[in-house]
C-alpha cells in the first residue's frame, strides 16, 4: 500500500474539521484514508488528455426552475376559514414546549 497521507496528515485533517481523535484513531484512519486512496488507483488508467473536467454529470444544465412570480392567492380569511382556532388573523396552535394551551 502505498502512503499517500501521513498520520500527521490525518491529525491537521482532523484539527481542521475539528474531530476529536485518539493516537489509535489516527494510526486506523491512516491505513483507512490510504486504502481508499489505493482503491481509486484504476481510474488512473485512462486517458484523460484533453477532456475537460464537468462538475455536473448533465453538462451545461442550468436553473430549470420557473421565474417566482407573485400571483394572487387566498386571503386571510379564506386561509383561516378552515382553522380550528384563530386569534387575531393567525392560526391558534397548541403550544409544545410549555405546559399547554394555546399559543
Amino acid at each position: 500500500m502505498t502512503q499517500h497521507l501521513t498520520e500527521s496528515d490525518v491529525r491537521g485533517i482532523a484539527e481542521y474539521t475539528r474531530i476529536g481523535m485518539t493516537e489509535d484513531e489516527v494510526a486506523q484512519m491512516t491505513v483507512d484514508l490510504n486504502s481508499i486512496i489505493d482503491s481509486l488507483e484504476p481510474i488512473r488508467q485512462y486517458d484523460l488528455e484533453g477532456v475537460e473536467p464537468t462538475f455536473h454529470p448533465i453538462g451545461s444544465l442550468s436553473n430549470v426552475m420557473r421565474e417566482d412570480v407573485e400571483e394572487p392567492s387566498f386571503t386571510q380569511e379564506e386561509a383561516l376559514a378552515n382553522a380550528p382556532k384563530q386569534q387575531d388573523g393567525s392560526f391558534l396552535i397548541p403550544a409544545i414546549l410549555s405546559e399547554g394551551g394555546d399559543r
